[in-house]
């Protein structure tokens, strides 16, 4: 059950007859070293705080103390794990100063009510800073020039580099830091491009930038650049064979997350002299006290230091401190990345829809596989009169957790802004048989794609409409969806296919448009999908699609 939103002022109340009641103020740790400003925050906003930043690398300790406070803040030293979560019996927030919550078990504090939150761009200029100058220092090779230099020698000649001006910068991952590094790169007279799904025309022409796909940036770039999360979508995006279609003397940088590049496909291409240059701050294994990229002659390595400037660790910790100030003397919520800013009171009819909201957009997330333009979801009946932005916040989560994996309900919302996607949302009386129905139609730069949701009396999701074929089924945790042709021996195939791979069915859900058209299957399935069997399914002859859901 989620905490009290509206106020965490606690009363103290004096047996009955003996004096007044006490107002005592809310109590936040700081576990972590963070900017004495945010304690002066914590301070001016009438919230007491006890400021030990070096307690979170005693687990020991911290446990004994935990259960005394109401918020906690912290940095990457403090691990908020489920263990210390169970202890902190008074705990109502835990605040993150920065982007990733890795060190803190969200489903623990989820189960207790406990919020946690991010300052998601607080880093965002310190990271593009850094990928810009990786890319110069890669250009002029001054690392190396450094080293030989202050070691007596005076090599000229070695060290030959390349012009950035007029030079065409790929970006992969155009969102905050991405948009950004683009800004900059045009300030150097670069010329950008930019590979992103969710990235719209209009955006991309509002921030001088040429969309591509992803091959033609590939072919075209000089220099590379990955601002991207690392998702099952994401991960090796540079492999071997996106290596191959680089032009030669290509110089690649990543300062976004390790798992992104193939390391040891990247190696073999600067031996072969293929890629030029190599500038890294992420790597696959972190801390990395050794990697396949050390040591090369043209590779520069930095200890991920793309957040580590004074000023980035001053923003995040002032805004953490604003956000937790925010939450625990009146209940209101940024960036949380557990729970949608809304009141206790409306919690608990919201749930049910908000979780309906999370997989339609999901479900609609994992066929999509084009730019994003627009997106209207459509409230009908009761749910038209709740508090409909935190739903749509839900859908967009859903939407696009599966191409840009780190987004929450509180983000998504300003990803999507951010990426140019026109997010509609219609409100209307109901009509149909449902007390209250959610469409979320996603127009993408190939097609358009509707499907409808509703919450039955048992409070559990259901999927009702699929691209206007109606079906009624539960989300299952692993599915398989087909459109398909409605014609005989399809059920029999498919099925026989399913057998044969050892695939348990759980569930069985079939719709049609009408007679001999266009229909689709939705299968729950026990356990994961293999992709050899995914392709088996996409050879039946009535086949359209074939596609593996998880939720």
């Amino acid at each position: 059950m989620i905490r009290d939103f509206t106020t965490s002022v606690q009363e103290t109340r004096p047996p009955q007859g003996k004096g007044t009641i006490e107002m005592t103020k809310p109590k936040v740790l700081i576990s972590d070293a963070l900017s004495p400003a945010a304690v002066q925050i914590f301070k001016d906003r009438g919230v007491e705080v006890d400021f030990q930043p070096n307690l979170g690398k005693d687990k020991e300790k911290l446990a004994e103390i935990i259960g005394n406070y109401d918020g906690l803040a912290i940095r990457s030293a403090t691990k908020a794990t489920a263990k210390l979560i169970e202890k902190a019996t008074r705990l109502k927030v835990i605040g993150r100063a920065g982007i990733g919550v890795d060190n803190v078990e969200i489903p623990a504090a989820t189960a207790k009510g406990i919020i946690v939150m991010n300052t998601p761009f607080g880093n965002s200029i310190t990271t593009a800073e850094h990928a810009i100058t990786l890319m110069l220092a890669l250009a002029r090779e001054i690392p190396q020039a450094d080293a030989s230099t202050q070691a007596g020698k005076w090599e000229k000649n070695r060290f030959m580099g390349v012009e950035i001006t007029a030079k065409t910068l790929g970006v992969i991952g155009c969102g905050n830091i991405g948009t950004i590094v683009a800004d900059r790169a045009l300030g150097l007279r670069m010329k950008v491009i930019a590979f992103d799904p969710f990235l719209s025309p209009e955006r991309a022409k509002d921030i001088g930038v040429e969309k591509v796909e992803l091959d033609d940036l590939l072919k075209r770039a000089d220099f590379i650049t990955l601002h991207t999360p690392l998702t099952e979508k994401t991960r090796n995006v540079i492999d071997a064979a996106a290596i191959a279609k680089m032009k030669k003397g290509v110089r690649i940088i990543n300062c976004a997350r390790g798992g992104l590049v193939d390391e040891q496909a990247l190696v073999d291409a600067l031996n072969s002299k293929h890629v030029a240059g190599a500038a890294f701050d992420v790597f696959v294994e972190e801390p990395a006290t050794s990697n396949v990229l050390f040591g090369h002659p043209n590779v520069i390595c930095t200890p991920h230091l793309g957040a580590s400037t004074t000023e980035a660790q001053e923003n995040v910790a002032l805004q953490v401190a604003e956000q937790m100030s925010d939450y625990l003397l009146s209940g209101a919520i940024s960036n949380a990345v557990n729970f949608p800013s809304i009141t206790a009171e409306e919690a608990p009819k919201l749930k049910p829809f908000i979780e309906l909201a999370e997989k339609l957009g999901s479900f609609a997330g994992q066929l999509t596989e084009s730019g994003i333009l627009k997106t209207e979801i459509t409230y009908e009946g009761h749910v038209a009169e709740m508090k409909i932005k935190a739903i749509t916040s839900a859908v967009l989560s859903g939407l696009l957790r599966p191409m840009l994996g780190e987004i929450n309900v509180v983000s998504a919302p300003v990803v999507a802004k951010e990426r140019g996607m026109v997010v509609d949302e219609v409100v209307r009386a109901a009509q149909s048989d449902y007390e209250s129905l959610i469409t979320v139609t996603v127009t993408t730069e190939r097609q358009e794609r509707s499907v409808s949701g509703t919450v039955y009396a048992d409070g559990k999701p259901r999927l009702v409409d699929i691209k206007g074929i109606r079906v009624d089924a539960e989300f299952g945790k692993s599915m398989i969806y087909v459109t398909n042709e409605d014609k005989p021996g399809f059920i029999g195939a498919f099925a026989s296919l399913l057998g044969d791979a050892k695939i348990n069915i759980a569930t069985f859900h079939l719709g049609r448009v009408k007679q001999g058209g266009d229909a689709i299957a939705l299968v729950e399935v026990d356990g994961a999908v293999p992709p050899e069997l995914l392709a088996k399914v996409q050879t039946l002859p009535q086949v359209k699609q074939a596609k593996a859901l998880t939720f």
